[in-house]
């Protein structure tokens, strides 16, 4: 599982772009966004790079990674 800290997410569509752009990477993936925090959680066997550039790819920037 991996936890990011993610910049500019502000709304409710900015989650869906979030978790859309992480199913596009593992469909099986278990996504938890929270907004307040700006942290998303996924499960997946996805490395971490890939992750992490699927999330900017997306147009936020990811600023921790763990």
């Amino acid at each position: 599982m991996y936890e990011l800290k993610v910049d500019g997410m502000t709304c409710g569509g900015c989650v869906s772009s979030v978790k859309r752009a992480l199913q596009a990477i593992d469909a099986n993936a278990s996504i938890d966004v929270d907004l307040h925090s700006k942290t998303v959680k996924i499960d997946t066997a996805v490395e971490l790079n890939a992750v992490k550039a699927a999330v900017e790819d997306a147009g936020y920037d990811v600023l921790s990674a763990t």
